[in-house]
């Protein structure tokens, strides 16, 4: 029988010369201020500081990280197995409240094995202020980064350490709420294997990456570069943001049909190829944290030439019989959503899609539903906003992408309320009407940006399919040039604007 060969993790000090820029750590600790403590804790806790060096179970501080100042709090695990107390806690809302004071994003870096017994309730309830401290952060708009290290179960899990805009976790972290431990003692048998470890976690959507130590310097870097722009993009600037070759394009002299066929070339380009050929950086996100993972839709952090963005978008499928868009996409929209809102960043929404799931799960799962809460978020969202008609847009499912403040199309996509075949189908008992139908439904860009709805086309120089590097970059100039008109607008303007675009669409 193989033996199992374990793994050093590192402690406090080792993460933090693997994170922080070579000499820029400066710590914010001061002399914990235990509560009264019996002699056995206070026994306890000698032993504790004599073992882990450290005078606490969590230190915090700020450094650099890629040239860029992040406040740190990161737990020493060593120190009665990380658990929070009274002084563990009153260090942590400090380290949270003085970087909201300085405008620093945060990232935490907790093993923990929840709070600390021999306090009792009062240490369990510290993570209500500890929560609360972490609400402040995230509302000022300051990114909150999580890297989940090995243990990590309990109170920590169940507050600071789920909280993250970015959650992710070391390769082979216990993490989870029950410790298996404490399952073990009061069942009488062992927790069930590889369900509290990071890559489940990773599979199940509750976490956005497996991402070792050596590794998490560079993916913090790439996320702030994202998170927290120059200051021209986040004031909204247009200086620095070229004039597209785009602006004066206009619609394909081809009929809907011909369009439709078009965009339904296997080899189109994709989100992933926009993001791939067009974004300067792009970090995908997973799932909804909260148990779904749905292939049907894409979430990012992404930067268009000098714009940042929040991208949630249709995945197209890679399998002929993949099912369509499910409820748990949009649900992970959402989350893109509420991102887009919290960091204040521009929302960009990308429209792919030959229709939403036809499903028992579909519609066990709310799908009609989560539509309408789409739509009710997306038409009031406060944050600035453009959207993508990328290929196909049948139904509900791109519907649901689509209201923004601007939006761009490419020159043969289109929107329609069922894919043309259906509509034919339920006008005339028969898909062969399906051409007719699309061009007297108006589905194609012609008649799109006829009626407003459509403010920027993307040529396809005649078929994307056969240009996909060069059509991305034409798209992703025209993303970076839209993400910047409207970043410089007051919200309150655009959500009032947003909403006299989509009712008087089509009112002479």
């Amino acid at each position: 029988m193989p033996v199992k060969e374990k793994v050093r993790h590192l402690n406090a000090t080792e993460l933090l010369d693997a994170v922080v820029d070579t000499g820029s750590f400066v710590s914010w600790d001061t002399e914990p201020e235990q509560p009264e403590v019996s002699e056995e804790y206070a026994r306890d806790l000698a032993k504790a500081r004599e073992r882990s060096g450290a005078d606490e179970s969590v230190i915090t501080g700020a450094g650099l990280i890629r040239g860029r100042r992040v406040a740190l709090i990161v737990s020493e695990f060593s120190f009665l197995a990380g658990s929070i107390g009274h002084a563990a806690a009153q260090r942590i809302v400090a380290a949270v409240e003085r970087a909201t004071a300085e405008g620093l994003p945060l990232l935490a870096g907790p093993a923990s094995g929840g709070t600390r017994m021999q306090e009792g309730t009062l240490a369990f309830l510290s993570m209500v202020k500890i929560t609360g401290a972490v609400r402040a952060h995230r509302q000022a708009g300051l990114p909150y980064l999580v890297y989940l290290r090995h243990p990590t179960t309990g109170g920590v899990m169940a507050s600071w350490g789920s909280l993250g805009h970015i959650n992710v976790a070391e390769p082979g972290a216990l993490l989870g709420f029950l410790g298996p431990r404490v399952y073990e003692a009061l069942y009488g048998e062992a927790f069930p294997e590889n369900v509290q470890v990071a890559e489940n976690l990773f599979n199940k959507g509750l976490i956005d990456g497996v991402v070792e130590p050596g590794h998490l310097a560079d993916l913090v870097g790439r996320a702030l570069d994202i998170l927290t722009p120059t200051a021209a993009a986040a004031t909204g600037s247009m200086a620095s943001v070229p004039l597209p070759s785009t602006l004066s394009v206009r619609p394909a002299d081809v009929d809907a049909w011909t369009s439709i066929g078009i965009s339904r070339r296997p080899r189109r380009p994709d989100l992933r190829q926009l993001l791939k050929f067009g974004a300067t950086d792009a970090l995908p996100l997973n799932g909804t944290g909260q148990g779904e993972k749905d292939p049907g839709l894409l979430l990012a952090l992404a930067r268009f030439g000098t714009q940042s963005c929040i991208v949630l978008g249709h995945a197209r499928p890679l399998r002929k019989d993949a099912a369509g868009m499910g409820p748990g996409s949009l649900r992970e929209a959402r989350r893109g959503m509420k991102l887009a809102e919290e960091l204040r960043l521009p929302l960009l929404t990308v429209i792919d899609t030959a229709g939403a799931a036809l499903s028992q799960e579909a519609e066990e799962g709310g799908l009609a539903g989560e539509i309408a809460r789409s739509l009710h978020e997306l038409i009031g969202l406060e944050s600035p906003s453009v959207s993508v008609l990328l290929g196909q847009g049948a139904g509900g499912g791109a519907l649901a992408l689509l209201p923004a403040d601007r939006t761009i199309a490419a020159q043969h996509s289109w929107l329609s309320p069922l894919p043309p075949e259906g509509a034919s189908a339920i006008v005339h008992r028969t898909t062969g009407f399906a051409p007719a139908m699309a061009q007297a439904q108006g589905v194609n860009v012609a008649a799109l940006y006829g009626h407003g709805l459509v403010d920027h086309i993307v040529d396809e120089r005649d078929d994307a399919s056969l240009e996909p590097r060069e059509f991305c970059t034409r798209m992703a100039r025209a993303i970076e040039y839209e993400l910047g008109a409207v970043a410089g607008i007051p919200v309150p303007e655009l959500v009032a604007a947003r909403a006299r675009k989509f009712a008087t669409l089509g009112v002479c």
